[in-house]
């Protein structure tokens, strides 16, 4: 059995975990942010000790406790570089928790670990080399390369996110022009929308369906106005899978993985989104006959943090 821990901005999710990803509990609490990293560790160890304590009392054998983060993390040094959403920076969380118990500890980014999940009960299951993308505020991104995790000699590299694409209207978080984030995610299609808008582009079918949306210009809003056909939302999201198709294009072209998984936000726009790219990717593929990588959306939603955290120590 196995521990599984997902750290988001607003909830602490935890589970133990058998060799087959399946999730025999789970218990969670609130993230609480505010009162900073000692709070939110405290809350986690809690949640340890109580997933620990039923382990013994139904004689589980816990092999090692997984903990995925929504930040950069730094295995070397068991601390969490840095993590925006929790507003923790080289928070010692590795450090600590090894410290406090005699179980194997493992900490990797949330992308990462979904990636994990995915290829032990998703739709990468099976597959030796794939890719993982979640497309939600950003772009977090999971290699796999021959069943185990790669992060680089570094193990700073997977940051697909952070891959330059083409030069784009704004800068990313990061201070560089041109990252992948800033033309694929939801941030990058809302951006984007609105620029149009503001550029004088009049569609009054779309106004009228952002004054029923509160006036917020969301992925979802977009994406289903493109599929009615609508000009405004169609410029938008012929835009964004243009230069995610780049994207995966230069990720086929680098590592020619099996299959590459797309989950986070954007990816409810469903297999409509899976044809934009497929219909665009072949135009930057260097071999265009043949077998290509697949394509395909992700299964587990929400059940991936725990599901992958619980299991880094089989892909490392």
């Amino acid at each position: 059995m196995y521990i599984g821990i997902d750290i988001g901005g607003t909830t602490i999710k935890i589970g133990i975990v058998d060799e087959k990803g399946e999730i025999i509990y789970r218990d969670s609490t609130l993230t609480k942010v505010e009162l900073g990293y000692e709070k939110v560790k405290d809350d986690l160890i809690d949640l340890i000790n109580k997933a620990i304590k039923l382990s013994k009392s139904k004689g589980y054998d816990i092999k090692s406790i997984g903990i995925g983060v929504p930040g950069v993390t730094d295995p070397n040094s068991d601390y969490v570089v840095y993590a925006t959403n929790l507003k923790w920076t080289n928070a010692p969380l590795g450090k600590d928790l090894k410290s406090t118990y005699d179980i194997p500890i493992y900490i990797d980014n949330d992308a990462t670990v979904a990636g994990i999940a995915e290829s032990v009960k998703g739709i990468t299951k099976g597959y030796k080399n794939s890719v993982f993308l979640t497309l939600g505020t950003g772009v977090g991104s999971g290699i796999i390369i021959n069943n185990k995790v790669y992060s680089g000699s570094h193990n700073k590299g997977s940051e697909i996110g952070h891959i330059i694409v083409g030069e784009n209207f704004y800068d990313c978080n990061c201070g560089n022009n041109g990252c992948l984030e800033t033309f694929a995610s939801a941030t990058a299609i809302s951006k984007y929308t609105h620029k149009l808008i503001n550029e004088g582009y009049n569609d009054e079918e779309f106004m009228d369906a952002l004054k029923s949306n509160d006036n917020i210009i969301d992925t979802k809003l977009v994406f289903e106005l493109a599929k009615k056909g609508n000009k405004l939302a169609l410029k938008s999201v012929e835009r964004m899978t243009d230069y995610l198709a780049i994207g995966l294009a230069n990720i086929i072209n680098l590592i020619d993985p099996d299959i590459i998984a797309i989950g986070g936000g954007v990816s409810k726009a469903g297999e409509y989104l899976i044809e934009k790219i497929n219909k665009k990717i072949i135009n930057y593929v260097i071999f265009k006959e043949g077998e290509i990588t697949q394509i395909s959306l992700s299964q587990l939603g929400n059940e991936a943090g725990i599901i992958g955290a619980a299991l880094i120590s089989e892909y490392k």
